[in-house]
């Protein structure tokens, strides 16, 4: 290679590093390599290049929402196990996979009692929406509290609530499983009411709609206002049966 040619591949190099494009900067020359004995033409080698390089980059994407989501681990819909609960509408679950309510700005609320999945579907559904572009969180109920109550004390708590207010997608995982108190269902309100229209919201709950003023501190006025915002734009998905977890002992 001539002196010129080096100098003219490392100007390259570093111009291609400065633009952030590190596909092309690693590959260029192989591509090049592959062009000539394929006899493309100068479009149809740029080409090659820009899609590589823009496939690069939806990659990182997609892995860096699926870091920030915090995913407890990944489950998929194809793990979950549709003939152990006794009721499940799985027509309905599978559409919801289409992720419409996400554009919408709807909500996805799934009953049932523990050990039957719900946390699966919603770890699968959060994934699925990282996939396809939207940003995701994924927090229980408990642990939404705990951060609002201590940026409250503090002096941070708009700055907190945006966290929770922010993500295309908020998944609260375990509503009702831990008591809550007055103020724990008002600063749970709050992020229920800065997402009211403004972002799509996925929660579990093993308490049936009737009790959740139970939930709420029995607050029935909070209860009822918080219900009447998140069921204006909702899907509810009901799962009945035994807790899968607890089947080894079922069966003894």
């Amino acid at each position: 290679m001539s002196r010129k040619m080096t100098t003219q591949s490392s100007t390259l190099i570093d111009t291609l590093g400065y633009l952030k494009l590190p596909y092309m900067r690693e590959h260029y020359q192989d591509t090049a390599t592959t062009a000539a004995d394929k006899h493309w033409d100068h479009v149809r080698y740029l080409s090659h290049l820009a899609e590589a390089e823009a496939g690069l980059k939806q990659d990182r994407a997609t892995e860096r929402r699926i870091r920030l989501a915090r995913f407890p681990v990944i489950k998929t819909l194809d793990a979950f196990q549709w003939s152990w609960p006794e009721k499940i509408n799985r027509l309905q679950v599978q559409n919801l996979f289409r992720l419409e309510f996400i554009k919408d700005k709807g909500n996805v609320i799934v009953l049932g009692g523990v050990g039957l999945g719900k946390t699966h579907l919603a770890i699968a559904l959060g994934h699925q929406a990282c996939l396809k572009g939207h940003s995701v969180l994924f927090v229980t109920a408990i642990d939404v509290i705990n951060a609002l109550a201590a940026a409250q004390t503090s002096g941070r708590l708009m700055q907190e609530m945006k966290k929770y207010t922010r993500p295309a997608l908020l998944v609260l995982d375990e509503l009702g499983y831990l008591p809550i108190n007055k103020q724990g269902a008002d600063l749970l309100f709050q992020v229920i009411s800065h997402r009211y229209e403004q972002g799509a919201m996925m929660i579990t709950s093993n308490r049936a709609f009737k009790n959740w003023p139970e939930i709420f501190n029995n607050d029935s006025t909070l209860t009822s206002a918080l219900l009447d915002r998140l069921l204006h734009h909702s899907q509810t998905v009901v799962i009945e049966g035994k807790s899968f977890r607890m089947k080894d002992v079922i069966k003894d």
